[in-house]
């Protein structure tokens, strides 16, 4: 993957390196779309051995010339621009006194060190592929052959289909093509939620206060649990993680660390079925996320992905060197989250998401191609309907209505409308959106 660089001199006028032909810029651009239509979830669990430069191969040559190709397209060329705008800036600050950056970056490192907490155990829970192994208890059959739920876009997928290099997110007749016995399963979002339920009776015995981070994981502290009964955090985990199964009969993994993002990260580390701790000590956390890729962190995506990488840090451990560039590359809050990264912190209360100030509550659905107006407005009330019933269930009432729509050429459009009064029920919300542009 090429991301750009400068061109080194000798003591003549001379170029050492002399600039790319066309036909290599052309190469190099077609190696990072090549990476970013491998897709948001590079990193899930099932992908480390895969061949993944020949997935992206496939990928390319199955995808091209289609609209979701094109777009795709657009969009990698969009942030080539933008890193060589940051590239140009770093640049420009590589020519100046950046003694006070560097200052600063060091005050504020040894600032948040004082808020590291060992103390705590926490532990971040992820059912594995999680709605195919819900499919999978009412088709058995479906167990050891390639299977992936979702039809259009996949939602998720089981280990076989991962083997092959399908994920979720990805388009269904790209799938195909990584995989053609891949069996597709339409979505049951009630069936899910009946079994997410179930998984969530077993947590709450280990910490009744755990905070879901979406219908299949969640994070608990179960400092007290530990000390009350007597056990260690790895006894607890593998305790409640067979719990799990007893009651669910689905698999779950677990990560066990100081902080949530640290856990979230572990947790990732031995699916599925497993568990890994990350000892609470201030070395071995610093060792832990020295070497680990920086796509590896929750809140790093393949394009920030991108755009560290071309300023050198392809690992947590190259964060440090950089840091008097970072506010002025990232702004502040980039800067902070990086340096954050780079130690190893994280937050260690947990709560239900219920407590958490609420800015947004929304739903969304992916389903098949559609176009007529009767089908689209049904949809559309059915998404007002779910969207009323997750309203009443957090307690609150909307003031912006958003409606967001993905076309077929993978164009995503969003509207926003700010109706009279505050919104929840469903018929309220159907029919702003509805005036807003909604289909019809």
């Amino acid at each position: 993957m090429t991301h750009g660089g400068t061109v080194q001199t000798s003591s003549g006028d001379t170029p050492v390196n002399p600039s790319p032909t066309k036909s290599e810029v052309v190469v190099a651009e077609h190696d990072t779309l090549k990476y970013h239509l491998l897709g948001p979830s590079l990193t899930k669990a099932g992908q480390d051995a895969v061949d993944q430069q020949k997935v992206s191969e496939i990928i390319y040559n199955a995808s091209k010339g289609s609209k979701f190709f094109n777009n795709e397209e657009y969009k990698d060329k969009n942030l080539t621009q933008k890193i060589e705008k940051i590239l140009a800036r770093k640049r420009q600050l590589e020519r100046i006194d950046l003694t006070s950056d560097l200052r600063r970056a060091d005050e504020y490192i040894a600032e948040v060190e004082l808020s590291r907490d060992l103390s705590q155990k926490v532990v971040h829970v992820d059912c594995d592929a999680f709605y195919a192994a819900v499919e999978e208890l009412d088709h058995p059959e479906l167990k050891h052959v390639p299977m992936a739920v979702g039809k259009g876009v996949l939602t998720t997928c089981n280990y076989h289909a991962r083997k092959f290099g399908c994920r979720s997110g990805m388009a269904g007749f790209v799938a195909m093509k990584l995989c053609p016995q891949l069996i597709c399963l339409p979505l049951n979002f009630e069936k899910y939620t009946k079994k997410a339920q179930e998984v969530r009776e077993v947590l709450a015995q280990y910490d009744p206060r755990f905070q879901s981070a979406s219908m299949d994981e969640a994070y608990l502290n179960i400092t007290r649990y530990c000390s009350d009964h007597e056990m260690t955090p790895d006894e607890a985990v593998g305790q409640l993680r067979a719990q799990v199964f007893e009651r669910a009969k689905i698999t779950v993994s677990a990560g066990v660390a100081a902080n949530a993002r640290i856990a979230k990260i572990a947790s990732n580390r031995n699916k599925p079925n497993g568990q890994f701790r990350v000892a609470s000590d201030r070395a071995t956390i610093l060792a832990f996320m020295r070497d680990l890729p920086t796509r590896k962190v929750n809140g790093v995506g393949r394009v920030f992905e991108r755009e560290l990488d071309a300023i050198g840090v392809k690992t947590c451990g190259d964060i440090y060197a950089q840091r008097a560039f970072l506010s002025k590359l990232f702004g502040e809050k980039g800067f902070h989250f990086l340096m954050q990264v780079h130690l190893g912190l994280g937050h260690t209360s947990v709560r239900p998401a219920e407590e958490y100030e609420r800015k947004s509550v929304g739903t969304e659905s992916t389903f098949r191609d559609m176009s007529g107006k009767e089908e689209l407005r049904a949809k559309l009330r059915w998404i007002a309907e779910e969207l009323e019933k997750d309203l009443a269930r957090t307690q609150h009432k909307g003031r912006t209505l958003v409606l967001k729509i993905k076309l077929h050429t993978y164009e995503v459009l969003t509207r926003q409308v700010v109706p009279p009064k505050a919104v929840s029920a469903a018929d309220d919300l159907y029919t702003n959106s509805s005036a807003k542009g909604a289909p019809g």
